[in-house]
């Protein structure tokens, strides 16, 4: 009777264990490195953007999301975290198509798609959110034209449930 006692709450705690990010160094687009596992926000969502330069749906999606991510910031407190997987040959080119769509997020650089993998991500654009703890709780592969309202609706949801 002990026994299935302690298999009952160790399932129950296994199953109320959330992912999240694995621990990879990757570096920002000015060379600093940054640990994974440390992405936060002071509580509140993170949204991560798997593009590449190359990706017109990627770079369409952080384009849309760009046009209303100082309102989410206001609203929600998110902050979106987007990470290229663009091959070292072509890592120059993250920087100033950055710069070129003007776009204000956190831009970290995976050149040899470890953080990629690890999470099972198999196309892009790939986006995942983070509660306010860093667990994953959604992810969402593709893009089409106003699919960011679904984004902002499930930060939303994340802001209420807190």
């Amino acid at each position: 009777m002990k026994r299935l006692f302690l298999l009952i709450v160790l399932l129950s705690t296994i199953s109320s264990l959330q992912a999240q990010l694995p621990a990879y160094t990757l570096k920002d687009i000015s060379g600093k490195e940054v640990r994974t596992d440390t992405l936060n926000n002071a509580g509140k969502p993170i949204i991560v953007d798997f593009f590449a330069t190359w990706c017109k749906p990627c770079n369409r999606e952080l384009d849309a999301i760009s046009e209303v991510y100082e309102d989410w910031q206001e609203e929600t407190g998110v902050k979106l975290v987007a990470i290229s997987i663009d091959r070292a040959q072509d890592v120059h080119k993250v920087k100033p198509l950055v710069d070129n769509h003007g776009w204000d997020y956190e831009v970290l650089i995976d050149t040899n798609e470890d953080l990629k993998r690890a999470l099972g991500i198999q196309a892009i654009p790939f986006t995942l959110i983070l509660d306010g703890n860093g667990h994953i709780v959604y992810r969402h592969n593709g893009y089409a034209d106003g699919a960011e309202e679904e984004l902002i609706e499930k930060v939303r949801e994340l802001v209420k449930e807190k």
